[in-house]
């Protein structure tokens, strides 16, 4: 019987500066039918983007990376991606609440390879809510915020207030 859970050939582009790392996720998603780009860093992540002409479903990078962090490199994907998921990955303590405030979906290291792939699937066929992320975020954007017209002093932006 097959598994239902199987990807359906999206695109996931892998960034992780850990090759071992890099190499288990690609494996992992290559079995379960999805077509898979990799680089071993953000700024090579970007070239990779930029000559690949079909769409990229799903950026899937580690937080913390020397050149380029992934919430960076998710930033400067969903300008020229809009409709780009965005899922971080981390074995520390940091980017959870990166994520979280910019709609993407976080997932903690070390984790199992089925787990990984039913996350996969559940972001890829959810209602993409992601923003851009950086100085463009506000929760009053979000149309399916329940909250967003109950204070719009607590939703201010920083750069709102000018």
């Amino acid at each position: 019987m097959p598994d239902s859970r199987r990807g359906t050939l999206e695109t996931i582009l892998v960034v992780d500066d850990d090759e071992d790392v890099l190499m288990v996720v690609v494996a992992i998603l290559k079995r379960a039918n999805f077509r898979v780009l990799s680089a071993t860093s953000g700024p090579d992540a970007l070239k990779l983007a930029e000559k690949t002409d079909g769409k990229i479903d799903l950026l899937l990078s580690d937080v913390d990376m020397a050149e380029m962090t992934g919430p960076d490199l998710g930033e400067t994907l969903k300008k020229t991606r809009l409709d780009m998921h965005v899922m971080l990955m981390s074995g520390g303590a940091k980017g959870n609440l990166l994520v979280l405030n910019y709609g993407w979906t976080f997932m903690q290291k070390p984790f199992v390879a089925v787990k990984l792939v039913q996350m996969i699937n559940d972001v890829l066929h959810s209602e993409n809510r992601s923003q851009p992320g950086g100085q463009a975020f506000d929760s009053r954007k979000d149309t399916k915020n329940p909250n967003r017209h109950k204070s719009k002093e607590a939703d201010t932006h920083p750069s709102d207030s000018d």
